[in-house]
């Protein structure tokens, strides 16, 4: 294929160096958003006088029909061109002639590319965003088939004080609402800045109407600087950045679940669909899903730091580096992508052991600060109670004990305030039940969680 700017060379690109520029490999995943740009850059150009009326009206139909036949399969991308854009018009002039030169009049590949990956990414981001909603919906469910079941909430992964395991998955429910929110903030910036007009650093010198464009494109606004137009990308810094946070989201919840489904806890079972057995050990039941979304994160962590070194000591205005961005974005989109659909259902297909959970949480000792809080109640102050209630759990500890099963009369020996009330007051049941601080474990502040996320989630239409 003769490439568009071949006038001012002498000799053909060498083929190995042609195959390393060429990034139509990769960017041909954005040739609907290249062809919508271009359909909307071409009646900007009508309007403005800039092409016939006539000229709109073959361009539009030539573009209708490249797209049409790309999506049915009768058109295939040429991979031997040098990127999206270039394929984009060299089929255009084919099936219309010399028109088809003129659609890229008053613009550059630069703020064509700019445009083309912010259109891509927010119909990509839009996509994961229901994914995110989906993946909160399952966990809300979970949570309110589990609202009583009682397990030992952890700090430093030693067992710390009783909480339900809805309180527990809960947690990870708002944290992917934030995650969703970022990812929403971020694409509300993309299509504030449309770049297109820009060129290809210098804006134009014909009578264009970029608002037009932009709002067309269902943009916002304009980027207000034609450099800052085609020479950064911080839009898919932003984004990238949001999943990463996302993903060690995710991540954190994966090491629980491989914690929870190994024999030494047994608070959960996967289902055998999300789970891999072993080629030698006949036993073995492996959270393989949960681990690669866990080993996945890393890989998208690697896409934003690639981006962030490519950039940092690029002059102004574009530079071929740029190019690189794609490869990043894209795979951490699509990594992204697969691990949210896989990690939804296998969320909602797993098991809660909560007997496993409720003996668990029986041993460590949970309820010593209740303990503690119990003779701060009878008028002792906290450093005291504190100090006392750890002598009691050192002495349990000694004597194979725990608190339930220590007798008042040894109760009595630590300090005279004990009375056979204590032993309701440390039952695990109580213990959660009487937590009544807004956003804690207790029972009203969990249906409130549940009932929160309910609402959140039937405003963006899921049910």
């Amino acid at each position: 294929m003769e490439k568009m700017w071949a006038g001012r060379f002498q000799k053909a690109l060498d083929k190995q160096a042609d195959d390393f520029n060429s990034s139509i490999h990769f960017d041909c995943r954005m040739y609907k958003q290249d062809i919508t740009g271009s359909m909307v850059h071409a009646m900007m150009l009508s309007n403005q006088g800039i092409i016939t009326k006539a000229e709109y009206a073959e361009i539009l139909n030539g573009l209708s029909g490249i797209l049409a036949d790309i999506e049915s399969g009768k058109l295939s991308i040429d991979m031997d061109a040098e990127d999206i854009h270039m394929f984009v018009e060299s089929e255009l002039t084919k099936r219309i002639g010399n028109t088809g030169k003129k659609l890229h009049t008053a613009r550059s590949r630069n703020d064509q590319v700019a445009l083309d990956i912010r259109l891509y990414l927010v119909n990509e981001c839009e996509e994961i965003g229901k994914l995110l909603l989906e993946l909160i919906g399952v966990i809300k469910d979970k949570a309110e088939e589990n609202k009583a079941a009682i397990m030992s909430g952890y700090t430093h992964l030693q067992r710390a004080q009783p909480i339900t395991f809805a309180h527990h998955i809960l947690s990870y429910a708002f944290m992917l609402k934030r995650d969703f929110e970022r990812i929403g903030d971020a694409i509300d910036r993309m299509l504030s800045q449309c770049p297109i007009g820009s060129c290809a650093l210098a804006g134009t010198t014909y009578n264009t109407d970029r608002v037009f464009e932009a709002e067309r494109l269902g943009f916002s606004g304009i980027s207000l600087n034609s450099i800052d137009g085609v020479s950064d990308r911080d839009f898919c810094l932003e984004i990238m950045s949001a999943f990463s946070i996302m993903m060690m989201h995710l991540s954190r919840f994966s090491e629980e679940i491989i914690l929870w489904s190994s024999w030494e806890f047994k608070f959960i079972e996967l289902d055998d669909s999300y789970t891999t057995g072993s080629s030698i050990m006949p036993q073995k039941k492996n959270p393989d899903m949960a681990e690669l979304v866990r080993g996945k994160t890393g890989r998208v962590y690697g896409d934003l730091m690639a981006l962030l070194t490519t950039l940092k000591g690029l002059p102004l205005a574009y530079n071929k580096d740029m190019q690189e961005d794609k490869e990043a974005i894209f795979d951490a989109v699509d990594t992204v992508k697969m691990c949210l659909s896989v990690f939804t259902p296998m969320i909602a297909t797993m098991t809660v052991l909560k007997d496993n959970m409720y003996k668990a949480a029986g041993q460590g000792f949970i309820n010593a600060t209740d303990l503690a809080d119990y003779l701060v109640k009878k008028g002792m102050p906290f450093r005291t109670a504190y100090k006392h209630v750890g002598e009691i759990v050192a002495y349990c500890i000694k004597e194979n004990l725990v608190l339930e099963t220590l007798p008042i009369e040894k109760y009595k020996e630590f300090d005279s305030a004990f009375s056979e009330d204590l032993y309701n007051e440390i039952s695990l049941e109580t213990c959660v039940n009487k937590r009544i601080s807004k956003g804690s474990t207790g029972p009203e502040s969990v249906k409130a969680q549940i009932d929160y996320l309910t609402e959140f989630l039937n405003e963006k239409g899921i049910h």
